[in-house]
């Protein structure tokens, strides 16, 4: 140390002191702040402008020694930086507020506003750095240590029963010494890693690591092996809890059995096993198939759970009615609502198979079934039809391989070797993003790809390994960056919270123990990880699919959270049974989903809980748990009863091939293509017949925003609603030789927006033979209004220029836009690209893993449902429908609306009601209200 650097020591170790002065100051003068609001109590102005000018200075000079004692201390890491960084932002502020106040005071600025929205974000700052402060000084456990359900401390039973072990040995074996060093390890783990790691050397000594025990620190040698008396930690472990000098501080001194066992370790070597020290509980990677209970149930999970009731003293609870079974078992397979007819079905059915019949049914009813779980999909693999990197060509989509493997049902294991060992089609997974410019690198694409494989099949978190040593579970740095070289075309440097070490990393999988994935190419490494991974003796994969299938149906996992599978199950034999018997079926999704909502635990009526914490922490299983409708759920129920809320899809299941192309005319401004204006265009195709007599054609048309078509010089039709597609026979306005097609169409708005007509007809002649005309750049447009034969044969449209193709970007792919004869199509909402309503209902933007959405109600939501512009514009269409369907007769409204919505009549009150709001003859505004009204309802909202 040179001869002042003792100075800016001392300084640094004012720190402490210093940093309650801005604590107390400026939240006392946010408080009296508050409580002058609306010019009340004038006269605690000059306090408040002393508290804060003062609360200023504070947080300047606790800012300054905090960065003396960083330099002249050993405080390193990213939680360091994070205090420093947020400590300085705090100060800053603290400055910003101090002048406005003054510059208030002075009327330089006309009112408070202002100076008190900076002070509320000095304390919100300040609140935050003394948190992370607190976490330094006490532990990042320092808060949620004692919170129900958390691990604190060192529990030291075993460390206990090793000790008494132990002293009855001799010599001990290498074996022992493993387990000795490990337990000395845990000490360690729990009682000096937050002042002695990588994070934060205190003394120069590092304790999280062999290298950096037997180095020691400033006092000298920590360890020195055989001799406790020599060891500086030993000594400082065994002082009088007064003592200055005692380790650990803070009062945690530690137990004697503790003492005594690092003692023993020492005198016998200090033996360092090799084996990775496991401070946080982990899962067995095999699974444990357990034999079934003798039970009067006859289903294997029913035997499982009747044993858990029995255990507990507890009752079977009642199964629900067919009523209730018909709509849960719709929505959880093909997420649709059953028919009224369905429903009337399935309960008159006297079949006591009737439920799994029902089940086969459902399951074997592919596309929708497909339809619907690709949802599920979708969040676990981060699969997105568009948003964050598809623009740039920095992400790519699995949908069509995604899509054709749960047709198909394909075996989970080989969807598992697809991803991990990927094919052009299934890449997209393990790519991830390929983010622009300079990133983080945890956020490299071949770490993403450990990240996601980790925690979406695996359960595992990788994220926090991916930057230092995790927080939550056993793994490492040194594990994660050697399972991300797995995806690596070169040798990856370890970095520290984004700070290379200098260490390069070894290949690996995560589970050692399951086999070797080196390999002298990427290809050879992702074949041997595919391989290892879906291996039977991989019991975790199978875990994790099968509790995140169970919380799917349940409500609720076996585990929780999903992500977490090394915590401990609610029934540990039921989900190692269910996973062994999915392997037994050779990895069959839909076998899975198939036992399990066969099982009398699965018919059981919804189990209801008062406290989130009996769901959460506290949890006893008594049934399934209530789930709301998702997103994509919800969306397709009010399809199917109300009217279509979407008539474009991203993704079009069955391929069909669409020549027609969305074309405007072309606008040309300074030279440059630009967007069309609003305003009136004209579009015409001529073309020729010849076939023989012309027995059947149809038109399609939709136009944004409207159109008027003209068939050789006869008006045909008009329409004013691009999603509604005008479907016309046009057979008699056709003839054998020249005809033309016109039309006029019309692009609203203020603005320049993309506008497009998009047009197919197909003509059928009486020979068999056919052709079909379609919208391209062939046809012909015009900007003004023409002569009136514009829409004749014989115009001469030389004049006009080609029509420009606007693609399908804008309008996605309209669902009734072909020739079937099928009426009532609608988009399924689980394959239109992300909307702002699903959004607000719950659909993640998948950019990460997302393995649950919540099913809590939020205040978006309910603004959405009450007042949002897009769901009452859905409503208002539907009730336009409605009224023509059903004459406005009020009465067959209000019965059919409740068959629909839930399967039964409306009770004798309800329809009083119903009928109050409509009156005899509905009307549109009061129709949309009873809409509303019915699918707010929990029974319409929620799968009893």
């Amino acid at each position: 140390m040179e001869s002042f650097d003792w100075v800016l020591q001392f300084l640094g170790r004012l720190h402490p002191l210093l940093v309650h002065f801005p604590i107390g100051l400026l939240v006392v003068a946010l408080f009296l702040e508050i409580l002058t609001l609306n010019g009340k109590r004038p006269g605690l102005r000059e306090g408040i402008r002393w508290m804060v000018i003062i609360g200023a200075v504070s947080a300047i000079l606790s800012t300054l020694f905090g960065w003396f004692l960083k330099s002249q201390d050993d405080y390193s890491g990213d939680l360091v930086d994070k205090h420093q960084y947020i400590g300085i932002a705090t100060a800053v502020f603290s400055i910003a507020a101090s002048i406005l106040l003054q510059r208030t005071l002075q009327g330089k600025i006309k009112d408070f506003r202002l100076y008190r929205g900076v002070l509320m974000t000095t304390v919100i700052l300040l609140t935050i750095t003394g948190h992370l402060g607190a976490n330094l000084t006490h532990g990042e456990d320092f808060l949620t240590g004692i919170l129900p359900g958390s691990d604190e401390g060192y529990d030291d039973s075993k460390g206990v029963a090793l000790l008494a072990e132990l002293k009855q040995v001799n010599s001990l074996d290498t074996a022992q010494q493993d387990r000795l060093n490990l337990e000395v390890r845990a000490i360690f783990a729990h009682n000096c890693y937050q002042c002695h790691s990588q994070n934060k050397q205190k003394g120069g000594l590092v304790l999280d690591s062999k290298e950096g025990v037997f180095a020691g620190g400033e006092s000298g040698l920590s360890v020195v092996a055989g001799k406790p008396e020599e060891s500086e930690l030993f000594r400082r472990i065994t002082l009088s809890p007064n003592h200055d000098e005692v380790m650990p501080k803070k009062g945690k001194v530690l137990k004697s059995s503790e003492i005594k066992l690092v003692e023993m370790w020492i005198k016998n070597g200090a033996h360092w096993s090799d084996q990775t020290l496991k401070v946080f509980p982990e899962a067995e990677l095999a699974l444990n198939m357990p034999s079934l209970p003798t039970s009067v149930q006859s289903h294997p999970i029913d035997k499982l759970v009747d044993s858990y009731f029995e255990e507990r003293g507890a009752e079977w609870p009642q199964e629900v009615n067919d009523h209730l079974f018909v709509r849960r078992a719709y929505l959880d397979i093909v997420g649709l609502l059953p028919s009224t007819q369905q429903i009337e079905k399935f309960v008159n059915d006297s079949d006591s198979n009737k439920r799994e019949a029902l089940i086969d049914s459902l399951l074997n009813d592919k596309h929708n079934y497909t339809q619907h779980w690709i949802s599920f999909w979708n969040d676990l693999l981060r699969n997105d039809y568009s948003g964050t990197g598809f623009i740039t060509g920095g992400r790519k989509q699995i949908t069509d391989w995604l899509y054709n493997s749960l047709l198909t049902n394909k075996g989970y294991d080989q969807m598992v070797s697809e991803l991990v060992n990927p094919s052009e089609a299934s890449e997209g997974f393990i790519k991830g993003i390929e983010w622009r410019g300079v990133v983080n690198a945890s956020q490299r694409t071949e770490m993403q790809a450990a990240q996601n494989i980790g925690q979406s099949l695996m359960g595992v978190n990788v994220k926090c390994a991916s930057c230092h040593n995790s927080f939550v579970s056993n793994l490492t740095l040194e594990q994660s960056y050697g399972f991300a070289s797995i995806f690596a075309d070169s040798v990856l440097e370890l970095n520290r919270c984004d700070k290379p070490l200098g260490r390069m990393a070894e290949v690996n999988f995560l589970y050692p123990e399951l086999g070797e994935v080196e390999g002298e190419s990427l290809e050879e490494r992702l074949l041997n990880l595919a391989k290892v991974m879906v291996q039977p003796d991989n019991g975790r994969l199978y875990r994790t699919i099968t509790n995140r299938i169970w919380q799917r149906l349940m409500g609720r996992g076996i585990i929780e959270p999903l992500d977490e599978m090394d915590n401990e199950p609610w029934n540990g034999d039921l989900l190692d049974w269910l996973a062994a018997d999915f392997i037994e079926s050779g990895y069959d999704l839909k076998h899975l989903i198939k036992r399990i909502m066969t099982s009398k635990t699965y018919q059981l009526r919804a189990a209801k809980y008062d406290k989130i914490e009996d769901v959460k922490s506290d949890y006893v299983f008594n049934g399934p748990i209530v789930r709301r409708l998702s997103a994509e759920q919800f969306s397709d129920a009010v399809s199917q009863i109300v009217f279509p809320v979407y008539h474009t899809v991203e993704y079009d299941p069955t391929h069909a091939e669409l020549k027609a192309q969305r074309v405007w005319h072309r606008e040309v401004k300074f030279d440059r293509d630009v967007l069309p204006e609003p305003g009136k265009r004209y579009f015409r195709k001529t073309f020729s017949l010849s076939g023989g007599t012309i027995s059947e054609a149809t038109a399609l048309l939709s136009v944004d925003h409207s159109y008027v078509l003209y068939v050789n010089g006869e008006k045909i039709a008009s329409g004013n609603d691009w999603k509604r597609v005008g479907k016309y026979d046009v057979t008699q306005f056709l003839k054998s030789g020249k005809n033309v097609i016109a039309i006029e169409g019309e692009n609203e708005g203020t603005i320049a927006n993309p506008a497009g007509v998009l047009f197919s007809m197909r003509v059928k002649f009486d020979k068999g033979s056919e052709v079909q005309i379609d919208s391209d750049t062939s046809w012909r447009s015009f900007g003004t209004t023409p002569n009136d034969e514009w829409t004749a044969i014989n115009f001469d449209d030389t004049s006009w220029g080609e029509a420009r193709n606007y693609g399908s970007a804008n309008w996605g792919k309209l669902v009734n836009f072909n020739f079937n004869d099928e009426n009532g199509e609608f988009a399924r909402a689980s394959l239109v690209k992300q909307h702002p309503f699903m959004k607000a209902l719950g659909r993640p933007s998948r950019e990460n893993v997302a393995t649950t959405r919540d099913d809590n109600a939020t205040l978006l939501q309910a603004l959405e449902l009450t007042n949002g512009e897009f769901f009452n514009g859905v409503l208002e269409e539907g009730a336009e429908r409605w009224l023509q369907a059903y004459d406005k007769d009020s009465q067959k409204i209000v019965d059919n609306l409740y068959q629909q919505s839930f399967g039964r009549n409306p009770s004798e009150e309800e329809s009083e009601l119903l009928m109050g709001i409509l009156g005899r003859n509905a009307s549109k505004e009061g129709l949309q209200d009873v809409f509303w009204s019915t699918l707010v309802l929990p029974e319409f909202q929620f799968i009893n």
